[in-house]
């Protein structure tokens, strides 16, 4: 059978091939289903951008967990979006040691520079801005984290090619 085309419609109500196969690729390692929740939701995010109602009830069907425990497991889990985002979300860490370092100040800069805060998308659909409990990169606070490539205190002139580097 010849693969779907891919559409990134994330109201699509039924999973695409390749999301299913991702899902089956998780499946394997696990003996219960359940275990696999926030994957099979990340797989479908990674093609749709974000986990909509219908994609979120997909999953429950095709892997048996029900749709409240997905749910739970969506917004418990910081990196599965349950709304639409820029092309690149902006984690800034929110930490004690992030804080203690200077968070206020890059959250400032990155404020101003993208004109938009915590929980909005720039007009243009480029940055979305989200705190984050932890990055992990304490020895770096304050630190963010672009679309999975973290950063640690970036200055000013840094900050700005680091942004740059994403279209």
């Amino acid at each position: 059978m010849k693969d779907q085309a891919r559409s990134t419609d994330p109201h699509r109500t039924t999973l695409a091939d390749w999301e299913r196969a991702a899902i089956d690729e998780e499946l394997e390692k696990y003996e219960d289903a359940g275990a696999v929740g926030v994957e099979a939701l990340r797989a479908v995010q990674a093609e749709r951008g974000w986990v909509s109602d219908e994609a979120l009830r997909a999953v429950a069907d095709y892997t048996g967990i029900p749709a409240a425990r997905l749910e739970g497991v969506a917004t418990f889990h910081n990196l599965v979006f349950r709304q639409p985002v820029g092309r690149h979300v902006v984690l800034v860490c929110d930490s004690v040691s992030c804080w203690i370092c200077g968070y206020d100040e890059l959250r400032e800069r990155l404020v101003r520079r993208l004109g938009i805060g915590y929980g909005e998308t720039d007009d243009d659909s480029r940055f979305t801005l989200l705190p984050s409990v932890c990055l992990g990169n304490c020895n770096k606070a304050p630190a963010l984290m672009i679309d999975g490539d973290h950063y640690g205190n970036p200055g000013d002139d840094e900050l700005e090619s680091i942004l740059e580097k994403y279209p």
